[in-house]
This record gives structure tokens, C-alpha cells and sequence, in this order.
């Protein structure tokens, strides 16, 4: 079975500091989505400095997918189906995108770990 992936911010930033755990998704149809892009930035810029971090956003622009109305009402209704979980909004919403698009989301954020659709790696 062919698999295509979405990876959460988490997943984007091991596989820049070479997590062998992550390796695999480096050879895998992967997206994203803007606003990991954000987390991705930022955290990329602090652990490795802004021309790093600019690299990295620029070469993941190509695999960022177009956010909808739909995502977000359902990302916000999950969010609050969950509010003891205290998912981030920026999860939520790309949690729910890469269902709606049938893609696995690949995250290592431990709230995750037995929820349907996820592909945990820690």
C-alpha cells in the first residue's frame, strides 16, 4: 500500500536534525502545512540560526497544502472534543488535514500515539 504522509512540525524538525527514526520520511510522499511552517521556522531558527531555517522553509513551500473552510471548523471541533489533551490549534488543524486528504500523520507528540490515522514515531 502506497502511503503519503503529513508531516506535523515535530516530524519536519527531527528529520532536520537527522533523527534516524525519521530517515525513512526523508524517500516519502510527504505535505505539510503552513502553519507547521511557522513552528518549523521557528524552532529551526533556534536551534540552528535563520539561514538554515530559511533554507528549510524554502524547500518545503512545494509540499505545503491549501488549507479550507472545512479543515478549520473541524479541526476547531476536535480541538474542543479533546481539550483535555491540550492539543496545540496548529495540531489540530493539521492532524484533521491530513485526514481529510487521507494521509497519515506522522508526528512524535505523544498525544497522538494510539489516535486513529497517526503514524507515531518517538
Amino acid at each position: 500500500m502506497f502511503k503519503i504522509y503529513f508531516l506535523d512540525s515535530y516530524a519536519i524538525i527531527e528529520i532536520v536534525k537527522n533523527n534516524e527514526k525519521y530517515e525513512k520520511f526523508k524517500y516519502t510522499t510527504n505535505f505539510t502545512g503552513i502553519m507547521n511552517l511557522l513552528e518549523v521556522h521557528y524552532n529551526i531558527n533556534k536551534d540552528f540560526g535563520i539561514i538554515v531555517a530559511d533554507s528549510v522553509i524554502e524547500k518545503l513551500k512545494e509540499v505545503v497544502v491549501d488549507i479550507n473552510i472545512n479543515d478549520i471548523k473541524e479541526a476547531s471541533k476536535f480541538r474542543f472534543k479533546n481539550i483535555k489533551k491540550k492539543f496545540s490549534f496548529i495540531d489540530c488543524l493539521g492532524y484533521i488535514m491530513a485526514k481529510n486528504r487521507k494521509y497519515f500523520f506522522v508526528t512524535g507528540d505523544k498525544e497522538f500515539e494510539v489516535m486513529d490515522n497517526v503514524e507515531f514515531v518517538k
